[in-house]
């Protein structure tokens, strides 16, 4: 593991390297991480984007709502602000390389509506990079070759959470689609408007980001609107609204069912830090 800084106390980052360029792109820490069952770990509020990918063995996680298998050549993200889990599965280790972000509400984070919850990645590019930084920062600790490593590692987050569409329809669809997130979409409609049969569309979508379209569009809604509960004052019932739901009861349980969050509860915790 590598540390942006040395706030933290727990016992597990005690005596870990510190690298402070990490903080230029908001990042708390890295690792290289080892996990044999019975490990599990869940985060009812994670503060910051934490993307991980496997190099060996595998395991689940909890995103979109939902408990997820990823295995060696994936990759995945976890949104902040979110529920997010992992737990170790199977007799083989679970061999993972992780990047954590550290992000406020209002900030636009790393992870966007065009990335992939899971996807096939490579991640020994990364994994290399990690334990470059690791190797530097517990050495001479030069700030150039630290810097060199540190965008390194950011370049490789960016190429699975920030990737270019290999079909131009899907990135056109997604923006019209945000555009009207208030609309009532259907799997007629995305078909039409990306010009591709339903069935096609959703080749496309399960390989670039790892959701069917409808996902998708429920995932870009709930992004949307955990922003406007945290840095809006509209009521919940208006929020639903904007989002495409009509009924404020279907919105809330939906958004608790892909947050771990009611909508009340971002709502009150945007309130109290404005006070």
């Amino acid at each position: 593991m590598v540390r942006s800084d040395d706030s933290d106390s727990r016992e597990w980052f005690a005596g870990q390297p510190v690298c402070p360029l990490l903080k230029q792109h908001h990042i708390a820490h890295v690792e290289i991480l080892e996990a044999k069952v019975p490990f599990r770990m869940i985060r009812r509020d994670q503060s910051g984007t934490f993307m991980l990918a496997c190099f060996s063995g595998s395991g689940v996680v909890l995103a979109d709502g939902k408990w997820q298998k990823v295995t060696a050549g994936q990759a995945c993200l976890l949104p902040p602000f979110a529920t997010n889990g992992m737990r170790a599965t199977g007799t083989e280790p679970w061999r993972i390389c992780g990047v954590r972000y550290h992000e406020s509400r209002e900030s636009i984070p790393v992870i966007s509506q065009r990335s992939p919850v899971i996807g096939n990645y490579d991640p020994m590019p990364l994994r290399n990079a990690i334990q470059g930084l690791h190797a530097e920062s517990a050495g001479q600790a030069s700030p150039a070759v630290m810097h060199l490593w540190t965008e390194l590692i950011q370049a490789y987050v960016l190429r699975f959470s920030q990737p270019h569409q290999s079909d131009a329809r899907l990135w056109k669809l997604w923006e019209t689609v945000h555009q009207s997130l208030h609309h009532s979409w259907t799997l007629d409609e995305l078909a039409e408007h990306a010009c591709l049969s339903k069935e096609h569309l959703r080749k496309l979508c399960h390989k670039e980001l790892g959701r069917t379209p409808m996902q998708q569009v429920t995932f870009m809604r709930m992004q949307h609107a955990r922003h406007l509960l945290s840095t809006t004052r509209e009521k919940i019932q208006s929020v639903s609204q904007l989002v495409g739901y009509a009924n404020p009861f279907t919105f809330s349980n939906t958004f608790h069912q892909w947050t771990g969050w009611r909508p009340s509860d971002i709502r009150k915790s945007s309130q109290s830090k404005n006070i």
